[in-house]
């Protein structure tokens, strides 16, 4: 019986393609390395996502995959804390995807928003693959594989994550009818005491009878809290709550970021691609000689223009790096002209100098020390295998391939 708690478990990924930068570390990095600390957490690499696009392009993906290892470990995601490892070293991923294809209708992929909208920016590439097509299913895969609660996204993965919901929501329908469920659920609401198995019941009645969806989460929550019985019979008693059976791959949640968006170099959003990013391990001189060059605001021609920070593609840099009082300082001398735009520039090139040193030292030692870097993963791999091993034995025996 499972006894993993969904609920503090989150996995995430990354698709190696080079060297991180200042927007990977804003925008997720900083925090992956609080929720290790506060979730029991999966953070792989996606090396196979990586073919989904790029299969014509193979010949840098390890290189890839070992730059985000180092630049994850440089930004604080430790080994101790949470399992990284790469997808490709866990081929539980590939089974779990295979055994989902059977029960996910094509048209479920194909109006996946991405779908579409990939193949419009990317037009000069064969994307009529399989592989693309089912790239969400094997995210998916990623997640359901270790039954993870949260998964944590920016606002354009969300398609993604009700797409993997609504496959845990098939699979559990089809497979979670287990043989005696109700008698088991019954048995298992018994265990939550007398107080408790009343509200309970009460609180499921108002559901399935009057539609009352409060009802359905104070349940929800109810359950969540007890410690009387185990992880299992907490499973049945989710799904015994809509009608349903045991839930055998539990409904990921979205977690959304409320990290503030970097901008690149040119105000857009910094992208390798663009070719408008600071990356985590540029030197102090490429950190400096990039922000210099950044435009400015288009008002100030002349050195005695006044301008408007609002306009300028540097300032929401400065609004993520400085300090207020520095800001209110710059603000002044830029709408007054009493400084020059390479003398507003000067604090924010200080200031991320300032916080990439201490990373780029961390790099500098797991660099200098590829062992340590491949033990890491293999570790880590170990680790997630263990776990997905644990979800596929569940997985087959829903399925009737159970042959011991």
């Amino acid at each position: 019986m499972s006894l993993v708690d969904s609920e503090r478990r989150v996995l995430s990924g990354m698709r190696p393609s080079g060297r991180l930068h200042l927007g990977h570390y804003h925008g997720v990095l900083k925090s992956w390395v609080k929720l290790q600390h506060e979730y029991e957490c999966f953070f792989c690499i996606v090396d196979w996502h990586a073919l989904t696009i790029n299969y014509q392009e193979v010949g840098q993906i390890s290189q890839h995959v070992m730059d985000i290892a180092v630049d994850w470990l440089a930004a604080g995601v430790s080994p101790s804390s949470a399992t990284l490892f790469i997808q490709s070293q866990v081929p539980e991923h590939a089974e779990l995807h295979l055994l989902l294809s059977m029960i996910s209708p094509l048209s479920w992929l194909e109006r996946v928003p991405s779908y579409k909208e990939q193949q419009d920016r990317l037009p000069g590439r064969e994307l009529a693959t399989y592989g693309f097509l089912g790239y969400p299913l094997l995210q998916a895969a990623d997640i359901l594989l270790y039954r993870a609660g949260v998964v944590p996204v920016g606002a354009d993965q969300l398609a993604h994550i009700e797409f993997a919901r609504e496959v845990a929501r098939r699979f559990n329908h089809l497979y979670g009818r287990e043989p005696g469920f109700e008698l088991k659920a019954e048995a298992a609401i018994r265990k939550l005491g007398k107080k408790t198995a009343t509200l309970y019941n009460n609180l499921r009645r108002a559901y399935q009878q009057q539609g009352d969806v409060e009802a359905l989460e104070t349940a929800r929550a109810l359950l969540k809290e007890q410690q009387s019985i185990t992880i299992g019979d907490k499973e049945r008693l989710f799904g015994y709550l809509e009608g349903g059976g045991k839930v055998l791959l539990p409904e990921p949640r979205p977690l959304l970021s409320d990290a503030p968006r970097l901008p690149g170099l040119d105000g857009g959003k910094m992208s390798k691609s663009g070719g408008n990013a600071i990356f985590l391990r540029d030197s102090s001189a490429e950190v400096e000689e990039k922000i210099r060059r950044m435009p400015t605001d288009p008002a100030r021609v002349h050195r005695d223009d006044p301008g408007n920070p609002a306009r300028c593609p540097v300032w929401p840099l400065h609004e993520i790096y400085t300090g207020a009082e520095t800001r209110v300082a710059l603000q002044q001398g830029c709408t007054s002209a009493g400084i020059g735009c390479l003398d507003c520039k000067g604090p924010l090139i200080e200031a991320v100098q300032k916080e990439l040193q201490p990373l780029q030292a961390r790099a500098a030692d797991y660099q200098a020390n590829p062992e340590l870097l491949r033990s890491i993963l293999a570790e880590g791999a170990e680790r997630a295998r263990n776990e997905a091993r644990e979800t596929l034995t569940e997985v087959r025996l829903a399925l009737g391939l159970n042959y011991r």
